[in-house]
């Protein structure tokens, strides 16, 4: 069991209103993450505190590494290559071109390489948001039933196992997997009271624990494999959206935060949401995995 060495601190005070997606990019050292409702990519160096932003065509849930260099980025339109020394973004797919009212969400990378991602009803009612594999013919692979709003996936250590969220319904899934990525059996790990938080983004730690960010719980919780929850971690804004294991042991935890749905009053009592923070953990996470397969 993993015991926190520190408590959260902004590290940024940028005020996103949906800060979304962190990712440890290995090959540069620096966290990549995105503000969705601004349009925003972002990369923080914690070594030398160097922040740089670039402005997106639109809503854009995530960017993760492509091998070979670049990222692959999820908008609203579809997946898009992202090149951060033009700034320029290419598509590359649709998955659901019949459902403009959906927005890509969230988005990781297995170890094999391959790319999972998950879309969402951008208005938040309608149960139209799936899981997607980017197969390696370029063409996205629907995993899972629909829900509304999707958050993760994130895997086992070993791969065998594919968490996913349904953030409205409160529940985390585990998917057993196959080695050719399809979907053998699927269960719910962890159902929560939706009134102590919304389970938003996961992220998987080298013990195959599960990290889940709280929005609107003011929190962070580490679940066991089997759905023990472990600890909590208490946060001054009350939106977690998503952490990321960096740093240069694997044991700093990023988290971002968000803005969105504040009335003035919470944001006054709250100046540091949409903010991101760090905080020390003993147990570090997964290696982190450049796409490539599908691309």
């Amino acid at each position: 069991m993993s015991v926190v060495t520190s408590q959260p601190v902004s590290v940024w005070s940028l005020g996103a209103t949906l800060g979304e997606g962190p990712v440890w990019v290995a090959r540069d050292a620096a966290l990549w993450f995105v503000d969705i409702k601004k349009q925003h990519v972002h990369r923080y160096d914690p070594a030398s505190g160097s922040r740089q932003s670039w402005d997106a065509p639109g809503q854009c849930g995530f960017v993760l590494p492509v091998a070979g260099g670049g990222f692959i980025a999820g908008l609203q339109q579809g997946l898009h290559r992202f090149d951060p020394a033009t700034g320029a973004f290419t598509p590359l797919v649709a998955p659901e071109p019949h459902l403009p009212g959906n927005r890509l969400n969230d988005g990781t990378v297995d170890s094999q390489g391959r790319l999972w991602f998950g879309s969402m009803d951008d208005a938040e009612i309608a149960d139209s948001g799936s899981i997607y594999r980017l197969a390696a013919d370029g063409t996205c692979v629907a995993s899972t039933p629909k829900v509304c709003i999707t958050n993760g996936p994130a895997h086992s250590p070993d791969g065998s196992v594919l968490y996913h969220i349904d953030t409205l319904g409160g529940r985390v899934h585990a998917c057993a997997l196959g080695a050719d990525g399809s979907v053998r059996s699927s269960d719910v790990l962890i159902a929560m009271d939706v009134a102590e938080g919304y389970p938003d983004g996961p992220v998987v730690d080298a013990e195959g624990c599960l990290w889940i960010g709280l929005f609107a719980g003011w929190g962070a919780r580490r679940y066991s494999p089997k759905g023990e929850l472990l600890e909590t971690v208490r946060f001054p804004v009350a939106n977690i959206t998503k952490l990321a294991f960096g740093g240069a042991d694997g044991t700093t935890l990023f988290a971002t935060t968000a803005a969105k749905g504040l009335s003035d009053a919470e944001r006054a009592q709250q100046p540091q949401a949409g903010d991101l923070f760090q905080f020390s953990a003993s147990v570090p996470g997964l290696p982190g995995v450049e796409i490539a397969v599908g691309v």
